[in-house]
This record gives structure tokens, sequence and C-alpha cells, in this order.
């Protein structure tokens, strides 16, 4: 069976070339089901792995997409049924396995979760990884004790997929959210999507050699590391906590104890790729229900293979503003 795909080959002098091209259903890896793709979207990861960074992908050819949703074409898997409509992400999906930027993917049964009934596939999309971890991240600081009334909930890369949508949830549920960002232009878009105020990440990132700074955040969703979640530590209220779940500045940081041993502060960590499946369906189930957002399509930009390659580039560059969903019966 033959099917559309982006593939990334490695050229001479580490060169890296992309091109949409017609692969073979016969060259995907083993595994229990075979499932054709509707939709995927655009991660950070994603454009990693198409500019080469063996980091995410260590062998090349390969066809990047770390999310997929479609339709069981075949399945091994009782559990698993032929034409039932599904979501993969994460895992290795997109990363050494052949991803959702091809029209077929092949993976695990234990990598596949059963779409929610109130969601479309195209909903799952514009959620996709980012709203997974958007969610797993607000569901973290709820646990940690966040609620609604305690003050400002920070936002730290709020134009981004994961930040957009932190944005959007944390609104919805009533919490005050100032947005975190370096696009000004963006300011009117993050107050459409339930920002109360915003903020310039300049005032994050800067270097400041205090060790406590004045407390200001109730919570925080910090997607960018680096000297911002340490300004963040710094801020934060007494007994608050941050939920970290990315490193678009840097996967470094300079910190001391002091936040953590004089205000009892709280560094939560959040991974939305290995998690047990059984806790992925439970964000679904959510974000499809009591967390169902309905202003989903003020942040996506729609496109078919023809703008693949130059949205990626988009994305790498810091240039992208909420989703790309990928349409791959487009």
């Amino acid at each position: 069976m033959q099917y559309k795909a982006l593939l990334v080959t490695e050229g001479a002098e580490k060169k890296y070339n992309t091109e949409i091209t017609t692969l073979d259903s016969d060259s995907l890896p083993q595994g229990d089901v075979l499932i054709e793709v509707h939709y995927s979207s655009l991660n950070y990861k994603d454009a990693l792995s198409a500019s080469g960074n063996k980091g995410v992908t260590r062998n090349y050819p390969h066809t990047p997409g770390i999310d997929a949703a479609g339709v069981v074409v075949e399945s091994s898997n009782p559990a698993i049924e032929q034409g039932q409509q599904v979501i993969v992400t994460g895992y290795d999906l997109g990363m050494n396995t052949a991803g959702g930027f091809g029209q077929y993917i092949r993976v695990p049964a234990e990598w596949v979760v059963p779409k929610p009934a109130n969601m479309t596939l195209r909903e799952s999309m514009i959620l996709g990884t980012a709203g997974l971890t958007a969610a797993l991240c607000i569901d973290n600081l709820l646990q940690a004790g966040l609620k609604a009334g305690q003050g400002e909930v920070l936002v730290t890369g709020a134009t981004g997929g994961v930040g957009s949508i932190a944005v959007a949830l944390l609104a919805k549920l009533g919490f005050k959210v100032v947005a975190s960002t370096g696009k000004k232009q963006a300011e009117p878009w993050l107050l459409e999507l339930g920002a109360s105020s915003t903020i310039d990440r300049n005032e994050l990132s800067e270097v400041n050699p205090r060790p406590l700074l004045k407390e200001r955040w109730a919570g925080a969703v910090d997607v960018v590391g680096g000297e911002t979640l340490f300004s963040v530590i710094k801020s934060l209220n007494y007994g608050a906590s941050v939920a970290a779940c990315g490193l678009v500045e840097s996967p470094a940081f300079s910190a001391t104890v002091l936040p953590f041993i004089l205000r009892g502060v709280n560094l939560l960590g959040v991974d939305s790729v290995e998690l047990p499946l059984s806790v992925k369906q439970h964000t679904w189930d959510k974000l499809a229900n009591d967390w169902r957002l309905d202003n989903l399509e003020a942040m996506v930009t729609e496109i078919g293979f023809d703008a693949l390659e130059t949205s990626l580039q988009s994305v790498l560059a810091g240039k992208a503003k909420g989703r790309f969903l990928l349409n791959l019966k487009s």
C-alpha cells in the first residue's frame, strides 16, 4: 500500500533534506496496529527531528510526527478494532519510529488511545501533545494545591502550542492568567484566549543575582526553562508551584535552594511522552469533557503537505503562533 509522507534524509557534510514523497506501507516498522492517519500536528520536537537533531532522531531516512489521529486499518490486538478512531502521541512515535507526517503508521497496541466520544479527530490534533502536556501541567498544579482566587498564574512561552492551550485551560477553570511572550503583536490574541494581561518575556529572562524576588505568582506553567524558570521559582508565592515541561530557552538553569527552604515552593516536572497509557486516556477524556475548550479554532492554522516544510521552519525559529494542524487527507 503506497502513501504520501514527509521524508528526511541525511546527506553529505551533515546536511539534512526534506521532501514529500511516496512510500510503501511494507517499509513501516513492526507493530500490532496499522493506522490511516487523518491529522497530525507540529511540535518543536518535530522541527528538531526534521532538521537532523540526533538527540531526537538517531537514524535517517525518517518520517517525523510525534502526534497522529486516525482510523485503524489492521489490528492483531483484540482490544483495538478495525475502523476504530484512535490517537497516538509520544512514546517513540516520530522520534525513531516513523511518525504522523505520513498517511500511515504502524505502532504497538500499548501506544494507542481510543478517541473520546465527545471529541473529533481534528480536535484531538489541534490539541495534540501540546494540549496533553498543558493539561498535565495544570493537573499537577491543582494536585499541589493551586486554587482559583489565590492570585495570578503565569504561563511562559504563551504564544506556543503548550503555552496557548495552558492559557485557555487556566482561564476556563477560573484563574487569572498572565501570559509571558516576546511577541507584542500577539497580545490581543492572548487576551482573546483568556489571559487577563501579558508580560514581556525579557522581564523574566534577564539574569538577576538576587536569590529571592518579590512574591507574585500563585502558580506557573513554564515551557522555556533556563533563566526564566529560575526567575519564576524566585518569585512564587509561599508554598506555590511551577510545572516545568520545556527547554526552549535552555535545558539548564542556575539556582539556589533558598526559594525551596524559605518559601516552601515546588518545582513539578511534567512528562507527556512515557507516562502510562491509562494516564493519557484519563487526560484525553478530561479534555473532551470537563476541560473541553470552545475556542480551539482561535489557536489553529490548518495546513496540508504543501506547507509542511515551511511551517516546520517557522516552529524551529520560534515564529509560530498557536498550533499548526496537518491535514493528511487534503
